[in-house]
C-alpha cells in the first residue's frame, strides 16, 4: 500500500488533470457570465421591440 501511494505522489498525470480541470471550470464561468449578459441586453432589446410594436398598433 505505502509504495502505491509513493508512486501516486510522483505521478504527474493527476496534477496536469487538475489543471485542465481548473481551467475549465474557468473557460465555463467565463462563458456562463457572458452568456447570462447577452441575454440580459437581448431581452431588452425585445422589450423595446414589444413596446414599440404595442404603442403603434
Amino acid at each position: 500500500m505505502f509504495g502505491f501511494l509513493a508512486r501516486l505522489g510522483r505521478d504527474a498525470k493527476g496534477a496536469t488533470a487538475v489543471e485542465y480541470g481548473l481551467i475549465l471550470a474557468l473557460v465555463f464561468l467565463a462563458m456562463l457570465g457572458g452568456i447570462t449578459a447577452f441575454g440580459q441586453s437581448a431581452i431588452g432589446v425585445w422589450n423595446s421591440v414589444s413596446n414599440a410594436v404595442s404603442s403603434s398598433a
